[in-house]
């Protein structure tokens, strides 16, 4: 039986709630178990080898793993990254960003997914291992491995970048007979086939295959931007450096083409890349090399190596700011082919962890266009268009408008004791929020106002809870604010 975790669509359309709950999906069987397991089980130092390695223990035979990385040093969407990573970011009430991608490869039958970690990891180690820790259906190899970046032997620092990881972590991703590694960001909202990606990097035989978006031309080309010709060979990457806004990298193939009439795209960040190919590429051609997008491929370009571009028509969303990340979380209160549909999609379902909730208790509410998490307590208050995640409490006489509460993981009267705190956890009476994010555990006042009456577009009041990123005021983790404060 198939465990999903689904919030619940609400739509005016209906005389009553529209409820999305569990279902089976006959295509893929899968359960996905909150196992009670010991952690290393599934998260090793990537030093040495864990015990036991693999929660399936009958020898590999799947042709493509996957490498995901979850966190990054720097992030866009902070401060929602504060105290977690971005991969473990809760979006549309009950998943993970990490979710979309992890599920892609589920449903595209890659069953052994590598998430590489580092910063601010451990509450997506957790939720990677817990969540992912039985695959079933998939055949006796599927399995999620984290492995924790370490210090120690010849490497004395951290990892330095996504490249330095793979090439310090290859004596474990190297233990079965793949022939190709995807290398995939843990942090980017989009629903893709890999299946047909990989088909397409096998029948023209390249070296590396990237996924460029040709629905996102206008898009910022944070990945590097991609000329390729009427073969989707590559021509031509240019990549501008963040560090220097008014410098590029562009390096040109040394391979001569009959056909170079251009088009671009821009990368997404996604690589398909022979086994033997990234071998030597971090071990040969670029040992110092840290990053895949400004080294290890323009370098594979510029040496002439077969590149090819799977062009991707589909949604892509590369959360690249706290817009972004809104925008993204008001689409899924769409019941709407527009956007990311996949939190809704029984052809192409999202997996996460089984919570054990008790069901939300609505009390009299006005619920519009809205998603609502599981073990949430709604008092008589007015929702429309907004995201309420799990655990989330709200009082009475509140007006909730196109917003994002990202709900909390502790019970009113017993944080209420254990604190000592006038003002408890979740959102007090009479407050109003509008083109908002509520980030967890938040305790709003009674009477509040977070409506940004005076339209700051930027602002940083951190040190009292609060910052406004692109005009969206974001409340920040375990906040505090007091009754009658406006925003």
């Amino acid at each position: 039986m198939l465990q999903l975790s689904l919030p619940f669509l609400v739509s005016p359309q209906a005389k009553r709630p529209v409820i999305r709950s569990d279902f089976i999906h006959e295509k893929r069987p899968l359960n996905l178990h909150c196992l009670q397991l010991p952690p290393s089980l599934f998260i090793s130092n990537s030093q040495q080898h864990p015990y036991p390695t693999l929660p399936f223990p009958s020898p590999a035979t799947q042709s493509v793993a996957a490498i995901v990385f979850g966190d990054g040093s720097e992030s866009r969407l902070y401060p929602l990254t504060k105290r977690r990573s971005e991969g473990a970011i809760p979006i549309a009430a009950n998943y993970r960003l990490i979710d979309a991608v992890v599920s892609n490869c589920i449903n595209s039958n890659i069953n052994r997914i590598y998430a590489l970690t580092q910063f601010n990891s451990t509450c997506l180690n957790s939720h990677l291992s817990r969540a992912y820790s039985g695959i079933e259906g998939l055949g006796h190899e599927a399995y999620v491995q984290v492995i924790a970046a370490y210090q120690g032997g010849d490497d004395k620092g951290w990892f330095q970048g996504n490249a330095d990881a793979v090439r310090r972590c290859l004596w474990l991703l190297e233990e079965y007979p793949v022939s190709e590694f995807l290398v995939l960001p843990g942090n980017h909202l989009y629903r893709m086939d890999y299946q047909k990606l990989i088909n397409a990097h096998r029948k023209s035989k390249a070296d590396i295959t990237i996924a460029v978006s040709s629905a996102s031309r206008n898009h910022d080309p944070g990945f590097g931007f991609l000329q390729v010709n009427s073969k989707n060979q590559v021509l031509e990457f240019r990549l501008r450096l963040e560090e220097k806004p008014i410098d590029f990298v562009s390096v040109k193939s040394s391979t001569n083409f009959s056909d170079i009439a251009p088009n671009g795209f821009p990368s997404m960040g996604i690589y398909l890349i022979n086994r033997q190919t990234i071998k030597g590429l971090l071990e040969e051609h670029f040992p110092t090399a840290n990053d895949f997008r400004s080294e290890v491929i323009p370098g594979a370009i510029s040496k002439g190596m077969k590149v090819q571009a799977y062009v991707f028509g589909g949604y892509w969303e590369d959360m690249k700011s706290i817009e972004a990340f809104y925008q993204a979380n008001m689409q899924s209160t769409k019941n709407a082919n527009l956007g990311y549909n996949s939190f809704h999609n029984i052809e192409s379902p999202l997996y996460t962890l089984p919570r054990r909730l008790p069901p939300t208790l609505i009390t009299d509410a006005v619920i519009t266009d809205s998603v609502i998490g599981g073990g949430c307590i709604i008092n008589r208050c007015k929702i429309k268009g907004a995201v309420i995640g799990m655990g989330a409490k709200i009082g009475e006489g509140v007006i909730i408008e196109d917003s994002v509460i990202i709900g909390s993981d502790v019970y009113i009267r017993g944080d209420f004791q254990r604190s000592g705190m006038d003002i408890p956890v979740g959102i007090g009476k009479e407050t109003q929020i509008r083109n908002a994010i509520i980030d967890k555990n938040a305790r709003i006042g009674k009477s509040v106002m977070i409506i940004n009456k005076d339209h700051v577009q930027e602002g940083d009041r951190e040190a009292d809870g609060y910052v406004i990123r692109g005009g969206i005021v974001v409340v920040t983790r375990d906040a505090v604010i007091p009754d009658g404060s406006v925003l």
